[in-house]
Parts: structure tokens; C-alpha cells; sequence
């Protein structure tokens, strides 16, 4: 009687083998697949990095915008720099005089004389001489070309009184003078008065003329 062959113990179904051989083929690609992922991953993260990078490592420069660095130059660009044996130009400043009101105010003292007011003050005398503007503007070699100019002046400044004083400020004379001491003489005396001020009128103003312009726009001089 003829039996039949029983199989081997060696012999694996052709299914299991398929199976087993596309596992192995599986395991290899999932494993390509997953070294392929990292790399896109490193590479994302490269590309997303480097540009921040970049822009960190690169000022950005704003037009029209002020940085430290920018405001730096500047001042740098400003400082003198100095070598041994250059000559340094001084610093040039302007100058200005300010006159403070003593309270109470002193009476007038002109310059180089000891006149005694009617007060006893010990201030410049009064003055008692008598005259005309005309005489006085004469005595004191004011040209009469100017004559009007030193009348609508004075005319402001004192009303032709040679011994007008301002209370407040102690200006003194026709053209009220101020302080009354820089007037040589008596400033009291309106030809000592006025000839301080053809000299006052010329020195700062270059004439009469331009003194009167100047107290007309500014109701000074």
C-alpha cells in the first residue's frame, strides 16, 4: 500500500515565506523612508534658521532712522583733535552788560567832579545857567544839519529839561544819560550833556540820523 509522501519539517509554506520576505522588504523602506524624513527635517530647520541668523548678524539700516552707532559718529566728528605743536584758535563768546537798578536809587555822580546838589546829597548841581536848545546844540559842536534829529531826541528823551532824572533808573540830563557819571563834566550841564551824546550818536549809531531811525523803531537809544 502506497502512502502518501509526508512533507518535510523543513518545508515552509509559500505563504509564510512571501510574508516573511516582504517584511524584510517593508523594514528596509520604512527605514529609507524615516532617514530620509530626518534629513528633511534638518533641512527645514536650516533653511528656517539661517535667515534669522543672517538678519541677526547684518545691521539693518533704516533710512532717515538715527542708531547709536550713527549718533556716536557724530559726536566724534565734532571733538577737536589736537597734536603736539598745533595751535589751538580760542573759543570765541560774545559778551553783554547787564545793569541792575540799585533800590534805593543813588543820585547821579558825574565823572571827575564833586558838584553839590541843592539836596546835599552830594549828586551833580542842577543846572541854572539858562540858555536856548539852539545855544546849547551849538556849544557842544553838534553840526545843524542835525539839529532836528538831536531835537526830536531830546524832545523824547527829557523835554529840553537839563536836569530831568529818571526815578527809576536814575538816567540823567537831556538825553538821559545812564549812569549819569559817564558824562566828563556835569551831566546836568545840558553843552557837557550834549556833547556826550554827538559822540554817544556817531560811536553806536554812525549819526544822528541813524539814532534817530534807531529811537523811532525802538522808542530807545
Amino acid at each position: 500500500m502506497n502512502l502518501p509522501a509526508r512533507a518535510s519539517s523543513s518545508a515552509v509554506p509559500a505563504t509564510v515565506a512571501n510574508s516573511r520576505s516582504g517584511g524584510r522588504r517593508w523594514s528596509r523602506r520604512r527605514g529609507v523612508v524615516a532617514v530620509f524624513a530626518s534629513l528633511a527635517v534638518v533641512g527645514f530647520a536650516g533653511a528656517m534658521v539661517a535667515p534669522t541668523a543672517g538678519a541677526l548678524a547684518e545691521p539693518v539700516a533704516v533710512e532717515g532712522a538715527e542708531t547709536a552707532y550713527s549718533m556716536a559718529l557724530e559726536d566724534t566728528q565734532n571733538l577737536t583733535v589736537t597734536v603736539e605743536g598745533a595751535a589751538i584758535a580760542p573759543l570765541e563768546r560774545g559778551t553783554f552788560t547787564i545793569y541792575v537798578t540799585p533800590k534805593p536809587t543813588p543820585p547821579p555822580q558825574p565823572a571827575g567832579t564833586k558838584g553839590t546838589s541843592t539836596s546835599g546829597g552830594g549828586g551833580p548841581a542842577p543846572y541854572t545857567g539858562g540858555g536856548a536848545p539852539a545855544d546849547w546844540m551849538a556849544a557842544a559842536g553838534i553840526a545843524e544839519s542835525d539839529w532836528g534829529y538831536v531835537n526830536y531826541i531830546v524832545s523824547k528823551e527829557s523835554g529840553w529839561n537839563p536836569n530831568a532824572v529818571n526815578r527809576s533808573s536814575g538816567a540823567s540830563g537831556l538825553v538821559q544819560a545812564l549812569p549819569c557819571g559817564k558824562v566828563p563834566g556835569n551831566c546836568f550841564d545840558p553843552v557837557d550833556n550834549l556833547r556826550w551824546a554827538n559822540g554817544y550818536a556817531t560811536g553806536r549809531y554812525g549819526s544822528w540820523e541813524g539814532a534817530y531811525n534807531f529811537w523811532s523803531r525802538n522808542h530807545w537809544w
